[in-house]
């Protein structure tokens, strides 16, 4: 009964952890109604999302999109949580209510960070640690800096995967204890997936990285291999589930862009030494490397945890040096022996530990096909909150402080006034203040004067001193947010809601757009008015079923995407553009065999395609001009006689009917003119990827490509008939077979774990 007891105030407090945090981002939206809505959440995720909820309501799976080459392979790009149930679901539902583009960003990530808070919560419980503790663990963990002005509003990716990282851990920790029955290597591996599955890799990587530790840190307390086997069980079954996915990402990251990027973007975004008093005060403001890696004064928005963590880990410290400074009467005393509750301070040695290499990681190079380090700092900031809230149980068992005595020094609170103090004095004189330092500064000693009054009265009222730090985090978190800046310096952009729209645009044509790049040419600082109607850049043209060459994309895995220098955000490279618009826009031209019947210029841009005879110019506004062949639009499906990667070959034309196109397949009739003995050639105008396979007749036809830019398919002759090409890789054969083998075991697995254990109780797996 006391455990099915523990299970309701465990399930009631992590939902009212996450209600705290959804009530703490709908003031910050009744403050700004775009705060989530941000740079690649508007060129990238929100569009994307609205391709796959599409696809959802259309009965297809969104494995590809056929509005955008360079970001067609969805599942490719990772980023977009493909194989992810949880994403999915979240997507389909709130594309069923009638929300504007902002309000479709924010409550996508309130949704995770709803789940992000829980999960928190739930983790610190498990820790033993009493709700108001584990409330204070959820907030950190879910309104930290770096969560909050890059996870939630911008890079989507991070915190679709990090949502399910504390659920993983709880997962984890699970596995490991002896007292649960055999059956407990099941609890990781549900939240692994989905932690994998969730789109980013830093996230993956952070995950191993915690399994190795959990691992050794088993191996030291047990000197004994069989008991880190159930947590190395469970993961492994938790990556077998998630297989799909990571096989798609190291089958399409070779040879891509991110795997040729530059060396300067591994100094990118490091979290210099100098800005580390940002975790006490956020408005602390020194040079960070930027995306250009220009060395560029920036304030600390995303260190700021709200200053009790920080506070406390410190308090932990001061408290244990004080104990053994026999000059000291010690407050932090349970019944008169102080070495006691230093001992009891030793449980967080291991993740101090963690700890310091997380942050020593965030502040290096990256390395590989990884890039700016700062991306730890979500790790960073839940490993600091559990440190904390140990620190803070074991500092609370104290005897009442005397006012005024030495003892003060080394409370919690007054740690934190003087933390706040000396580092606005030391910003004050290396003149290291941001925007709002004035206010903010002393917002933050009033909540720590106030933190310190709760101490004297803590004899009084100890339910107020409990809360106590989970209030001034909230409180702290919320006056860093009301007055530093949530952007970070990412562009914005008033993209046009008429976007969901085709017009001034023809749904039945392919269209390259030529436009400067996206964050200099269309943020709000340039361009107020609204924007994209007529370029559509970065993978706007999903929202508007359009079919376009452009498209973002991190990683540039589409051959046309390197072939035609394509930057991530979606513009192609103008020298590049300008000769294909000049000397490949002709009938027998490069864009005539991609199938592009459709050119979009920007007003900044002053070429025009040729030779005119063969475009007409059908609008033009302030934002740019569009130009479309005056023969019809092309087929999708088409026969050539010749081709010129193949120089000196003819092939015999054939006649294409009833062509279906869908997300994944292209299915046509095909008839070769009869008589004749040459092979015929089909051409498909859909980016190329590896892994498509065509059948006829039902006789398996190889498909190659051209040059690696669109799928080709060669018929013997005499062949006719119902022609069926499928994206079908190797990698989603092998992953998808993976996957449900495991989803085997693990249903297998909890049914054996309930025929058991009888009165089965999920809580003692």
């Amino acid at each position: 009964m006391k455990i099915r007891v523990n299970q309701w105030l465990n399930f009631w407090g992590a939902t009212a952890s996450g209600l705290i945090v959804v009530a703490f981002c709908l003031i910050l939206l009744w403050r700004d109604p775009l705060a989530f809505w941000n740079d690649d959440y508007e060129l990238s995720i929100l569009p994307v999302f609205a391709d796959v909820a599409r696809s959802w309501s259309e009965g297809d799976f969104p494995l590809l999109s056929p509005y955008s080459w360079i970001c067609s392979n969805l599942a490719g790009e990772f980023q977009y949580g493909t194989f992810s149930i949880f994403i999915n679901a979240a997507v389909i539902l709130v594309w069923k209510f009638s929300l504007s583009f902002p309000q479709q960003a924010a409550a996508l990530s309130i949704i995770h960070l709803f789940v992000l808070a829980a999960g928190a919560f739930l983790l610190a419980r498990d820790r033993e640690l009493s709700a108001p503790l584990s409330i204070f663990v959820a907030l950190v963990a879910a309104l930290n800096g770096w969560i909050i002005c890059w996870g939630a509003a911008d890079w989507f990716g991070a915190l679709g995967a990090f949502a399910w990282f504390p659920w993983g851990w709880w997962g984890l920790e699970r596995a490991l204890d002896r007292q649960r029955t055999r059956w407990r290597f099941l609890w990781p591996a549900p939240f692994v997936y989905l932690v994998v599955t969730g789109g980013f890799p830093y996230t993956v990587l952070m995950l191993v990285l915690l399994i190795a530790w959990l691992c050794l840190r088993s191996l030291i307390q047990t000197r004994t291999l069989l008991s880190i086997l159930p947590l190395l069980f469970g993961a492994a079954l938790g990556f077998g589930l998630s297989a799909p996915a990571w096989l798609a990402a190291f089958a399409y990251v070779h040879g891509s862009a991110r795997e040729l990027q530059t060396s300067s973007a591994h100094w990118q975004w490091l979290v210099p030494p100098a800005a580390l008093p940002g975790f006490i005060l956020p408005c602390w403001t020194v040079n960070w490397a930027d995306f250009s890696t220009r060395m560029m004064p920036h304030t600390a928005t995303e260190l700021s945890c709200g200053l009790v963590a920080t506070a406390a880990f410190i308090a932990a410290f001061v408290a244990k040096y004080a104990i053994r400074d026999s000059r000291i009467a010690s407050p932090f005393t349970l019944s008169g022996e102080a070495e006691t509750e230093v001992a009891s301070l030793r449980k967080i040695r291991s993740e101090i530990g963690l700890l310091l290499l997380v942050l020593a990681i965030s502040m290096l190079p990256s390395a590989g096909v990884f890039r700016w380090s700062f991306r730890w700092l979500p790790f960073f900031h839940l490993i600091l909150a559990l440190c904390a809230a140990e620190a803070l149980r074991q500092l609370g068992r104290r005897a009442h402080p005397q006012q005024l005595s030495r003892e003060i020094l080394a409370l919690p609170g007054m740690i934190a006034f003087l933390l706040v103090a000396l580092t606005a004095i030391t910003m004050s004189i290396l003149h290291t203040d941001g925007p709002n330092a004035f206010p903010l500064t002393w917002i933050f000693l009033g909540l720590s004067l106030l933190w310190v009054f709760s101490e004297f009265l803590s004899s009084q009222s100890k339910q107020l001193l409990a809360w106590m730090p989970a209030g001034v985090t909230v409180a702290a978190l919320l006056a860093t947010y009301f007055l530093l800046p949530l952007n970070c310096g990412v562009p914005k952009y008033n993209l046009d809601p008429q976007l969901l729209g085709a017009g001034p645009l023809d749904r039945q044509r392919l269209y390259l757009s030529i436009y400067p790049p996206t964050e200099h040419a269309y943020r709000i600082e340039k361009k107020t008015g609204p924007v994209g109607q007529v370029v559509r850049p970065g993978s706007t043209s999903m929202w508007g079923e359009l079919h376009f060459i452009n498209g973002y994309s991190p990683i540039l895995a589409a051959g046309v995407g390197r072939d035609f220098n394509f930057a991530i955000h979606g513009e192609i490279d103008p020298d590049f553009g300008k000769y294909l618009l000049t000397e490949q826009a002709g009938a027998d031209g490069l864009l005539t065999r991609l199938g592009v019947d459709g050119i979009a210029v920007a007003s900044e841009v002053n070429v025009d395609p040729l030779p005119a005879i063969d475009w007409r110019l059908v609008t033009s506004t302030k934002e740019g001009r569009v130009f479309h062949r005056r023969v019809a639009p092309f087929a999708r499906v088409r026969s050539v006689t010749s081709i010129d990667s193949r120089p000196g070959e003819q092939f015999v034309p054939a006649n294409i009917s009833r062509i279906t196109e869908s997300r994944n397949q292209v299915e046509a009739d095909v008839d070769p003119v009869k008589g004749d003995q040459r092979v015929a050639l089909l051409t498909f105008s859909r980016p190329y990827f590896r892994g498509y396979v065509a059948q006829i007749a039902g006789e398996k036809l190889s498909v190659d490509s051209y040059r690696g830019l669109f799928p080709t398919v060669e018929l013997p002759a005499g062949l006719h008939g119902h022609l069926v090409l499928t994206y079908r890789p190797v990698w989603l054969v092998a992953g998808g077979g993976l996957s449900i083998l495991c989803v085997v075991i693990f249903v297998a697995g909890v049914v054996a774990a309930a025929v058991s254990g009888g009165s089965y109780n999920s809580s003692r797996i």
